[in-house]
């Protein structure tokens, strides 16, 4: 079948249906189209609330707490410095710290 064959079946298909209901069945096909992949974009951009409770390693934790307090520090405070290294529990942010059940310490700068 040969392009000029192709463009004559869709002529004569056109010519059978009205221009609206031509206009209108393009414009459902491609908001519906649309708002699918919207959707899938924004399931992708969700974060797993796994990832949002795991706990790090000291490589790539930017908060610290201890394992028995309620409050978490940056690893540069001194309250950090306090906790001995087998009590250390880390995070990636401090959502995960407080999704935890942590509090920001408040003589920590900077949280």
């Amino acid at each position: 079948m040969t392009i000029a064959e192709v463009r004559e079946k869709c002529k004569s298909l056109t010519d059978k249906v009205p221009k609206d209901v031509l206009i209108l069945v393009i414009l459902i096909l491609t908001s519906s189209l649309s708002f699918g992949l919207g959707y899938l974009a924004g399931l992708d951009a969700r974060v797993p609330k796994d990832a949002l409770n795991a706990q790090a390693t000291s490589a790539d934790g930017r908060f610290v707490a201890s394992k028995s307090g309620t409050k978490y520090y940056l690893p540069a405070c001194a309250g950090a410095e306090r906790i001995s290294d087998a009590n250390k529990v880390w995070f990636i942010s401090a959502s995960a710290a407080v999704a935890a059940g942590y509090s920001p310490a408040a003589n920590c700068a900077g949280i």
